[in-house]
């Protein structure tokens, strides 16, 4: 935790309110979200109860499994459930984007558009990713076959809790961690977990503050909880007698009915609040770089349901390159994740500035026209000096860029008495004289940041056949090393 969150909660506690944490929003909200709030039954990993999910508002979907212990119910609200999240998948993709030939050669395309899908918490994440599991490898012929669209939908619900992995990725997204990433309460984070909660801080009904609607969100029949897991009294009291009686009366759909009205019950609250918290980050305006994350979420989306047809299934583990290299995009997105909000919103980059990661000040020397003669040919390196009050960590020669203008990249020669001396060494154009006004001039206020969108560069792996055995490669051929442990081996 950052100093400056750290002073944002002190300061929601004493005031009773959340407080801003960003300017901007983060996240990318497409104009009909599949919102869906899953249940699953108490004791069981991935036994589904129900999911209210739908993009209207006024208009929810309910599915439910009278008795999730059996096998053929669930599976069949497995199917029931495809039918709107791949309609969402199709509808989702909008109009066809033409894109100019990559470095191949070959035509490349884009939809415009995305699905995206919301959900209450990192559990309902966890439970997606579960079900996506449990369904993406059932057989659709032969015994104990299931309905073609549930290995589909399990596929689908696999790749997007990969993406929600990703950091910046808006196609899955948990509402909790998109309130937290723009607002700081007075609670602990483990009370963020809880929605409503969460909510009370940061839209608090009329005539309360964030202590006391955060405290009416502990009341599980005032505000039920937002799934997966179910409040322990409600399936005691309610939810268990109900499938008891289902159970007794062999599936008259009369008892289904019961066990159908109990669960909206539970499930109602969390879906008004849910829109309640899409209207809340709708009315930050989204940040500069919102877009081109958008662009990424887009090309993925794109690349996946164009070899869809052609792909297997995805394996419940990657084999050891692939998670390398997994590991590896995940942390470049990661950093390049942390550069772009810094550069969108002043609180963000304020954060690193306290952090050291980053300094801001006034320049008192430039030499804009200051030449580097040292190798074969000069180059074009100027030299600013700046006033800064901000702890400057960085040491000489750390890379660094402009806030204001990413492109423009330098390096730490050093610091002494308040002053950083910065060398700029690219983003000023290709002559040995910089472009009009790129090189800020002495009085100009600037911010310089060691966090960089392209920090590191993608890195090279090796195929599967040139890595060890122990890594999933080849065993390497035995070679006897005499005549004697030759004949000893054959």
């Amino acid at each position: 935790m950052s100093v400056l969150s750290s002073l944002a909660q002190l300061e929601a506690a004493a005031t009773g309110r959340a407080q801003p944490l960003a300017t901007v929003r983060h996240c990318h909200l497409t104009d009909a979200p599949l919102v869906m709030i899953p249940l699953k039954l108490a004791g069981e990993a991935a036994a589904p109860l129900a999911v209210m999910l739908g993009t209207d508002r006024d208009d929810p979907l309910l599915l439910a499994v009278p008795q999730p212990r059996n096998r053929d119910l669930r599976f069949s609200f497995a199917a029931e459930l495809a039918k709107p999240v791949l309609n969402h998948v199709e509808v989702g993709r909008g109009d066809v984007e033409e894109l100019p030939p990559g470095k191949d050669g070959e035509e490349r395309i884009r939809y415009g558009d995305a699905p995206q899908l919301l959900v209450p918490n990192r559990g309902g994440v966890a439970f997606l990713r579960l079900l996506g599991r449990s369904t993406r490898f059932r057989r659709t012929e032969g015994p104990y076959a299931v309905d073609p669209a549930v290995p589909v939908l399990g596929r689908w619900l696999t790749w997007f809790a990969d993406r929600n992995d990703h950091p910046g990725s808006s196609l899955l997204m948990a509402m909790t961690d998109a309130l937290r990433l723009h607002w700081a309460t007075g609670q602990s984070a483990l009370e963020d977990g809880n929605l409503a909660a969460l909510m009370g801080w940061v839209d608090p009904p009329e005539g309360m503050d964030g202590p006391a609607a955060a405290a009416r969100a502990e009341d599980p029949v005032a505000c039920p909880p937002a799934g997966p897991a179910t409040d322990p009294s409600f399936d005691n009291e309610v939810l268990a007698p109900a499938i008891a009686a289902y159970d007794r009366s062999g599936g008259d759909p009369r008892a289904e009915e019961r066990i159908r009205r109990a669960l909206a019950s539970q499930l109602r609250p969390t879906w008004d609040l849910m829109w309640r918290a899409v209207d809340v980050l709708r009315a930050l305006p989204p940040g500069a770089s919102v877009p081109y994350r958008w662009e990424r979420d887009r090309d993925a989306f794109t690349y996946y349901h164009q070899t869809f047809g052609e792909a297997y299934p995805q394996a419940r583990r990657d084999p050891p390159v692939r998670a390398a290299r997994r590991l590896h995009d995940l942390e470049r997105a990661q950093e390049g994740y942390d550069a772009q909000r810094a550069f969108d919103d002043p609180l963000v980059m304020a954060e690193q500035r306290l952090a050291g990661q980053a300094f801001g000040g006034t320049v008192v020397d430039s030499d804009p026209t200051r030449l580097d003669e040292t190798g074969k040919r000069p180059k074009l390196r100027p030299r600013l000096r700046v006033r800064t009050d901000d702890p400057v960590r960085l040491e000489p020669g750390t890379p660094v860029c402009s806030a204001a203008r990413p492109a423009l990249k330098g390096r730490i020669v050093g610091a002494e008495d308040g002053t950083v001396l910065v060398e700029l060494t690219g983003g000023m154009g290709r002559k040995l004289v910089p472009e009009p006004g790129v090189v800020p001039e002495a009085g100009e206020r600037v911010v310089f940041t060691s966090r960089m969108a392209d920090g590191f560069g993608a890195a090279r792996f090796p195929d599967k056949e040139d890595t060890p055995w122990t890594h999933g490669g080849p065993p390497e051929e035995y070679v006897p090393s005499d005549e004697d442990a030759a004949e000893e081996w054959s």
